[in-house]
């Protein structure tokens, strides 16, 4: 049972199924690197997917539909920024009515464009068929394959992983992010704007989740559903805490998570097991839930996320 075409197929799929939640993680960890906790992540990754498959479907474009799904990500984001940052609201209570607002303004935009709700019709033409091997490292047995044979947001999730790293630990606007979240105040002493931070730790975050519903249904697949990320924002906020709050580390843990979803579909497909369809469902999630527990308390979040800066500093 397990061939090397089992083995090939199993990791080809990780890839593909870890690939949202690693834009979302990495998104994730910038903005709590800044000092914002999001739990919005989910409503921003159905806002992405919705606009990604609206205009690439009107247009016939599936790259316009990328570049829609990032911008409105990014943009609904500052919905959350102003919220926390400018307002000085609660952060989960902003996350929450974020992703409750999101499914609300798709269902509604999709009857007022489609005239139903429910899903979209299907795109021209999605991402999907845009293959693009590697020559030489796409032969590598197993991992060739898996690795250097695949689709564009999933090499462009690569890319951002590596850069966004370096952007985080070895340049100074990566550095003034990561002092927003740790000492915010030693940050506004030396002149830097802490809003400013962290309003740009929220947009990048949106960019990325953006990006990642767009894969959903741009690359994944050809059209819209309600619900479509199926919880994967908040799995992609547990990779970021399994991840120690670091880019590298949100990508590992997402791909541990990708694995365990490419497993049960492995498993149902094969009927290795014979047990109800619903415990293969439940799966990666009962598999988050134990990371999360398992690490949380090894994990170190930023000193300062989720503290409001005003009442911080009024304080000292």
């Amino acid at each position: 049972m397990f061939t090397l075409e089992f083995l090939t197929n199993l990791l080809s799929a990780t890839v593909r199924l870890s690939t949202p939640i690693t834009l979302a993680a990495i998104g994730a960890t910038i903005c709590e690197r800044s000092g914002i906790v999001n739990i919005a992540m989910e409503g921003i990754m159905i806002m992405g997917a919705f606009f990604a498959a609206i205009f690439a479907y009107t247009t016939g474009n599936p790259w316009i539909g990328l570049l829609a799904g990032v911008a409105f990500g990014g943009i609904y984001s500052l919905l959350h920024a102003f919220a926390t940052v400018t307002l000085h609201l609660d952060h989960v209570v902003s996350g929450a009515v974020m992703n409750v607002l999101a499914f609300g303004i798709t269902r509604f935009l999709m009857v007022l464009i489609i005239g139903h709700p429910g899903t979209t019709p299907a795109i021209p033409m999605g991402l999907g068929r845009y293959r693009f091997a590697i020559p030489i490292l796409s032969d590598i047995p197993v991992i060739g394959r898996a690795l250097f044979n695949q689709t564009p947001i999933v090499y462009l999730g690569f890319i951002l992983v590596a850069f966004l790293t370096w952007f985080l630990f070895k340049t100074k606007t990566g550095l003034h992010i990561r002092a927003a979240g740790e000492h915010p105040l030693a940050l506004e002493t030396i002149g830097v704007s802490v809003y400013k931070m962290r309003y740009l730790g929220v947009f990048i975050s949106g960019l990325a989740s953006g990006l990642a519903g767009a894969y959903l249904s741009i690359e994944a697949n050809v059209s819209f559903t309600e619900g479509m990320s199926a919880g994967r924002g908040f799995i992609a906020l547990a990779a970021m805490i399994s991840g120690g709050w670091h880019p590298i580390g949100a990508f590992l843990a997402a791909l541990f998570f990708g694995f365990a979803d490419a497993l049960q579909v492995r498993f149902q497909v094969l009927r290795v097991v014979r047990l109800p369809e619903e415990l293969f469902i439940v799966f990666p999630y009962l598999v988050t839930v134990i990371a999360v527990a398992g690490l949380v308390r090894r994990s170190r979040p930023p000193k300062a996320v989720g503290k409001d800066f005003m009442i911080e500093r009024s304080e000292d």
